[in-house]
Formats: structure tokens, sequence, C-alpha cells
């Protein structure tokens, strides 16, 4: 698939994947007139890094550990990393559930005050 539709069915930007393929995370092949061409695992690809993005690993770090989430198998020296990364991640999701909760209470109170024919302040 050429780099229009795999952006469109990754749901990402054609800039973004130009970058993947910059920072050694994505290839392509190339036709004779130099059109990138991505095989359909390419999708699930783009969608693994985005999520890994997302939880703030770097594309340095990616690129060591795609091997792994692919594969399934972990080198001894990679398994620290990923032992890290997942600690940090577990961090942040601890302090997004805080953040969810002040929401939540938050919420329960405007909704509570919006019942009770209170106003609410914007």
């Amino acid at each position: 698939m050429r780099i229009g539709e795999l952006a469109a069915r990754a749901s990402v930007s054609v800039r973004a994947l130009r970058y993947y393929e910059e920072q050694n995370l994505l290839t392509a092949e190339r036709s004779s007139s130099g059109q990138r061409h991505y095989p359909d695992s390419a999708v699930d690809r783009v969608q693994l890094i985005q999520h890994l993005y997302a939880a703030g690993l770097t594309s340095r770090t990616i690129v060591d550990l795609l091997p792994s989430f692919e594969t399934g198998e972990v080198w001894a020296a990679t398994l620290d990393r990923l032992s890290a990364e997942q600690k940090r991640v577990n961090r942040k999701i601890g302090e997004l559930v805080g953040i969810r909760d002040r929401l939540d209470v938050i919420i329960t109170k405007a909704t509570e005050a919006k019942i009770a024919g209170r106003s609410c302040r914007d």
C-alpha cells in the first residue's frame, strides 16, 4: 500500500509516517519512481508506535524495543529496559487515575449543584 493509504488506515498523518522512517521505526520498499510501498502489517506497526509514543517512550527507546514487541523474544540486555519502562508507565497510569478521580469529584459536585438549582461557575 502507498503512504497515503497507510496514513488513512492507521489514522496518522503522512508526515508522521515520514518521521517514523527518519527515526528507523518504519521501512518502506521504493518503486522505480521512488514511491513508498508498505506491507499490510505496517498498519499494526504504526499503531504500536503510536501507542508507545502515547505512553511516553522516545523514538530511540522504541527502536530498541520494537523487535521484542514484534517477536515476543526478549534479550537479557533489553529486559531491564522493558521493566523500567513498565514501571514508568505504571507510575503515569497512577497519576492519570488520580487526575481522573479529582475530575470525577468536581463533576459530581457540579452536577449535584445543578440538580439542586444552584449555579455553577464557568
